[in-house]
């Protein structure tokens, strides 16, 4: 790896997936000695969380979940 002007490096796609990190994932990066580590933050939220904080409150439609759900059936 090399690290860019920025001072970022790219975690390899296989580490990131054995890891379980995914974009936009907290890390922290702990001095040990002479070595780095790169950790998962303790309270960083999950993929599925970060979504859901995103998308609440952004409906706009007065319709309620059954209205809702019989049109996207098609009922």
């Amino acid at each position: 790896m090399r690290l860019n002007s920025k001072g970022q490096v790219t975690i390899p796609a296989p580490l990131r997936e054995r890891h379980g990190l995914h974009e936009g994932d907290e890390v922290d990066v702990i001095e040990d000695g002479e070595t780095l580590r790169i950790v998962r933050a303790d309270a960083s939220s999950t993929r599925g969380q970060r979504l859901v904080h995103r998308m609440r409150g952004r409906a706009t439609t007065t319709m309620s979940t059954d209205e809702l759900l019989d049109l996207l059936r098609g009922e």
